[in-house]
């Protein structure tokens, strides 16, 4: 952290007048030092942490106001058009994009590591057919760890880039068989010479050996992969952090971020998109639809962000990957995608989306990809985990070699009762 320049007085009213320091960012808000407060006697009070910032980063940064992202400071538009996935995970974990030989040798590792942990079958067997696909990748995540006791402790930076190397290169099976469970059918193994996202379309939908993976749809799975890996400090991430701050394995971590991620405030925004649109269920009752959400009937999903004040930079990016998906699949006809279209259509020329700067976002279309490409509903979440694991692992990361490293305890205004006698209950 830079030396601050400036300072901010508090006066606390009782005599008591107190500097804090300001440290300047390099891009967004500036921060005051309040780790001092403490001290005046009294805690800050701020609700869901909306105005507070809980670390210093030098990951991803959001301009909600201008509709940008970026990731190391590289633009997530350049870096969708020109990068692979696993490009951008190098970048987000070593703070820079990988050479030619560090990104084969990094490729090569997620290739030659990307099987599930052999008795990770057993433990698959002892869910029901229909169980819910998040709750089966927590446990196998969490169950990982039992298998690596050597990262436990990873204090050291080799075993640190080991163990997340490793469950970067785990996630697609492990979400593949998330799949094949409720589909009652055998698990896959990775197949050599498939890149990271086509293994996984493998993994997941290969009946036999004969099964080929469209180029464009590992191009457009590997972009969603890309454009969902890290988000600043959101609540799974925030979760992340703070479990890993105790100390536990990170495998651990990353499993609470699973199970943050799973609210349906958070991870399930894709899935909500595809359940208003079957509520919807024809393209002529969209126009009604629309009106409903003017008058406050309805809520339209996949539309604004609670971040971005303007259009989501990730979803001009998806929203092209989208109708390329549809002309490789030939679904432009099919029902579902004509409603969402026209859908898309209305709330960007009319003056009221506008107005309100409802703009289709990233999980419009992402959930229009995914289902395009078989997926059912309720495996969109484990998607989104499995391309967020990337900026899980990398703020975790940055948070165990920070020199401020200390477990989280937040503190809480306290309003219960101040002292109650105690009155024995007549047990007879």
């Amino acid at each position: 952290m830079s030396e601050a320049q400036k300072t901010v007085k508090v006066d606390f009213g009782n005599g008591s007048v107190t500097e804090f320091p300001i440290y300047k960012a390099s891009i967004g808000q500036d921060v005051v030092d309040f780790r001092t407060f403490g001290k005046s006697g009294m805690w800050s009070y701020d609700p869901a942490f909306l105005a507070t910032a809980a670390c210093e980063s030098k990951i991803t940064y959001i301009d909600g106001e201008k509709g940008k992202l970026s990731y190391r400071g590289y633009p997530i538009e350049q870096l969708a058009e020109n990068s692979t996935h696993l490009e951008g995970a190098y970048l987000l974990l070593n703070g820079e994009l990988p050479n030619a030989a560090q990104l084969k040798d990094f490729v090569g590792f997620m290739a030659e590591h990307g099987a599930a942990c052999h008795n990770l079958p057993g433990l698959f067997a002892g869910f029901q057919r229909d169980a819910q696909p998040m709750a089966m990748l927590g446990a196998a995540v969490n169950a990982v760890s039992a298998y690596h006791p050597e990262f436990f402790v990873c204090k050291d930076d080799a075993t640190r880039e080991l163990a997340i190397k490793k469950l970067i290169a785990k996630m697609p099976a492990m979400v593949a068989m998330c799949y094949r469970h409720n589909q009652n059918l055998p698990f896959v193994a990775p197949k050599q010479g498939l890149d990271y996202a086509s293994n996984f379309l493998h993994m997941t939908f290969a009946k036999d050996d004969n099964y080929k993976v469209d180029p464009v749809i590992a191009k457009a799975f590997d972009r969603i992969l890309l454009l969902h890996a890290d988000h600043e400090q959101n609540a799974s991430t925030s979760t992340v952090r703070l479990a890993g701050s105790s100390g536990t394995h990170p495998y651990a971590a990353i499993a609470a971020g699973v199970n943050c991620l799973w609210g349906p405030s958070h991870g399930g925004a894709n899935e909500a998109v595809l359940k208003m649109l079957a509520e919807i269920g024809d393209v002529s009752k969209v126009d009604e639809f629309m009106q409903g959400v003017k008058d406050k009937k309805y809520r339209l999903m996949g539309f604004g962000h609670r971040v971005y004040k303007n259009m989501d930079p990730r979803a001009n990016i998806m929203r092209r990957t989208c109708y390329e998906v549809l002309d490789a699949l030939g679904k432009h006809d099919d029902p579902i995608f004509k409603l969402a279209m026209k859908l898309e259509k209305i709330a960007l020329e009319d003056t009221y989306f506008i107005e309100k700067k409802l703009y289709p976002n990233v999980d419009f279309y992402s959930g229009i990809i995914l289902r395009a490409i078989g997926l059912p509903n309720e495996m969109f979440t484990t998607i989104f985990a499995l391309a967020r694991t990337v900026g899980w692992l990398s703020q975790w990361q940055e948070m165990i070699v920070d020199p401020d490293f200390k477990i989280g305890r937040p503190r809480q205004l306290y309003t219960g009762y101040a002292s109650r006698d105690y009155v024995a209950i007549d047990k007879r």
